[in-house]
């Protein structure tokens, strides 16, 4: 296999996990349980052929079974044990998580439009909903993570699967996007990138299936 590793920095392929039956019938997921369906399985194979030749040190993923599954197909055959976390996982979204995304819109579509017209750091910490995890609270655990991760594996390349809300305030959080500009599905399932970290600052190399 070969090493693609830049010396003195943790390179980490951060890939979206595969679809779910739930994404597909439109269901609020958040950190529920939904098995990933036969396209996300096809999804995560495109993505275990494109990273066949990467020698990894280490994989991790949440511990939904969307995303170690989808970290499972890309393994392949490596003697390397899967670790998961919590703090991999994609937003709570409380006593909504199991409903049609059209109930979680419409119900609180007056605080959705409250929030829009919040400036960033406000908008980080505004709780839609009593049982939804604001983004500041998301991305606190996510880059909690990543960063102990990177500081654990210099020198070495690790995968990640985790979910689209954790990828679109990691890229903001590291000034690669504005909230304002993002484009909802600009995330694809099976999308991914490759960083460069050092446990404290990340940087952008490749991006497939993510649109900026």
């Amino acid at each position: 296999m070969q090493k693609e590793n830049k010396g003195g920095f943790c390179t980490i392929y951060l890939v979206r996990h595969g679809q779910t039956e739930w994404n597909e019938k439109r269901i609020t997921q958040g950190q529920s349980e939904s098995l990933i369906s036969k396209i996300g399985i096809k999804q995560a194979e495109k993505v275990g052929e494109q990273f066949e030749h990467i020698d990894f040190r280490a994989i991790y993923s949440s511990d939904l079974s969307m995303a170690h599954k989808t970290a499972e197909i890309i393994k392949l055959n490596r003697d390397l044990v899967m670790q998961t976390s919590k703090l991999l996982r994609g937003r709570s979204y409380g006593s909504f998580e199991g409903k049609n995304v059209d109930v979680y819109k419409n119900t609180l579509k007056n605080k959705l439009a409250e929030r829009e017209t919040l400036l960033e750091k406000e908008y980080g910490s505004f709780r839609i909903a009593p049982d939804i995890e604001t983004d500041e609270e998301l991305i606190t655990r996510v880059m909690e993570k990543l960063k102990k991760i990177a500081t654990t594996h210099l020198n070495e390349n690790v995968l990640i699967v985790t979910h689209g809300g954790c990828i679109k305030n990691f890229l903001i959080k590291i000034g690669y996007i504005e909230r304002k500009s993002f484009i909802e599905g600009s995330f694809k399932h099976g999308g991914y990138m490759k960083l460069l970290s050092d446990g404290k600052n990340f940087s952008i190399e490749e991006m497939e299936g993510i649109k900026k």
